[in-house]
């Protein structure tokens, strides 16, 4: 016996067909999101702000500037142009160069005592030395051209004022019954020599490692004309001068 097909409302299948195809409302409709609130106990206690520690700037040097030439510019340039009656600064003498010769002669044969004046004038000077050699050859002196019979350096600048300040106020005061130095060693241009006997007035100098006592020639080449102005120039730097 044939069963027959339950028949259905074609309104319920509309209904069903609705159902299906409408999309599900999105999750903002259903649910309002709201933000979690947290409580006292988990909310985060903001840590003190940790300051930085200040340090103290340090005082910065001052650069290095020769005592010698600063006294030069602040006191002497006036000094000199006031007796002199210059009208312009580069007028007033100034200090170009110092020559240091030191006579090696019996060393001529010897490198060790060649090296030893080597070393006397670098520790004096600061600067290394040049070995000068003789020109011709002299008979009576044991002398053939081209053998070592000195050395010498020259000095400019910084290292010519610290000299200057060194030989005026330690070298020259330890001199044995210092009386002043001559004032009869200009050379008629404005230059100036000055003549040392021995060079353990220096304190740079080791009496161990110094065999044998020299002397050497100090020249102070300066742009004066007359020695006159030579004179006051090198009086007012501090240059001990006799009295005669």
């Amino acid at each position: 016996m044939a069963t027959r097909k339950k028949e259905t409302d074609p309104s319920e299948k509309k209904k069903t067909a609705t159902k299906r195809t409408t999309p599900a409302a999105p999750a903002s409709r259903r649910k309002s999101a709201r933000p979690a609130v947290p409580s006292e106990a988990e909310a985060p206690v903001a840590e003190p702000e940790v300051q930085p520690e200040v340090v103290p700037e340090e005082p910065k040097e001052e650069p290095y500037f020769p005592r010698l030439l600063k006294r030069y510019q602040q006191e002497v340039v006036p000094y000199l142009m006031q007796k002199f009656g210059y009208k312009n600064v580069m007028q007033v003498p100034r200090i170009e160069c110092v020559a240091i010769n030191m006579g090696i002669g019996d060393a001529a044969r010897d490198d060790k005592l060649q090296q030893e004046a080597i070393y006397t004038l670098s520790a004096i000077a600061g600067q290394r030395p040049v070995l000068r050699r003789a020109r011709r050859s002299i008979a009576g002196f044991k002398i053939r051209r081209g053998m070592v019979v000195g050395c010498s350096v020259t000095l400019r600048k910084w290292r010519m004022w610290e000299f200057l300040d060194r030989l005026i106020h330690v070298a020259l005061p330890r001199v044995r019954d210092f009386r002043g130095i001559s004032p009869h060693g200009f050379d008629g241009r404005g230059n100036y020599t000055l003549g040392i006997r021995e060079q353990l007035i220096f304190p740079e100098v080791d009496y161990a490692k110094v065999s044998k006592v020299r002397g050497m020639n100090v020249t102070i080449v300066t742009t004066a004309r007359t020695d006159a102005e030579a004179y006051e120039l090198l009086r007012a730097l501090g240059f001990p001068f006799r009295e005669s």
